[in-house]
């Protein structure tokens, strides 16, 4: 006869207050080796995941991307990977000899701002436009021959897509010199 739970059953001899073994029957189902190795897997997952956490493989991961042209030199710090509800850096620094002139504008893909809960701009801008696409951010331009923006922000809690964006520095209407980057959201 083969064992079943039912076997493990108060010996009635003993007032009931007592279990009698049967070794035939399994005890805890958790023992078979598909359990077993059920088990083992999950741990291991939990493992990797923490080693990751460990080593910062999950949270933010900031890239830097530089070009020159038309006599421009301009560089950008960016969220590279970044999670929601943390802080990110995103800065440019743009370098022209000789200075900007009386303004400096700034191009940048309009909706690319939208993953981000944010402070704002520092230095402010002294003019905001957009139109479909473009976001355009107008400053007073700097005494010297180098501009720096910063961009306060985190990534809003509800984005869940990164997005792709172009940064350029405008010249009579067109962009003299830009970067293009992409910032990626990890669950």
């Amino acid at each position: 006869m083969t064992g079943t739970a039912a076997d493990a059953r108060p010996d009635a001899r003993a007032g009931g207050s007592t279990w009698r073994f049967d070794p035939d029957t399994p005890l805890d189902e958790g023992c078979q080796p598909a359990a077993l190795w059920a088990r083992r897997a999950l741990l291991a997952l939990m493992a990797v995941a923490v080693a990751c956490c460990l080593v910062g493989l999950l949270g933010v991961h900031t890239g830097t991307a530089t070009a020159e042209r038309n006599g421009y030199s301009m560089s950008l710090r960016y969220p590279t990977i970044a999670r929601a509800g943390l802080d990110v850096e995103w800065q440019v620094t743009v370098t022209h000899p000789g200075g900007f002139g009386k303004q400096l504008t700034l191009a940048v893909t309009g909706d690319y701002f939208d993953i981000f809960e944010t402070q704002g701009f520092h230095p402010q801008p002294s003019e905001e436009t957009r139109d479909a696409h473009t976001l355009y951010l107008t400053f007073t331009a700097p005494p010297g021959d180098t501009f720096v923006v910063y961009y306060d922000a985190y990534i809003q809690p509800a984005s869940q897509q990164g997005k792709s964006a172009r940064v350029a520095v405008m010249q009579h209407g067109a962009p003299a010199v830009w970067i293009d980057y992409r910032t990626r959201l990890a669950p």
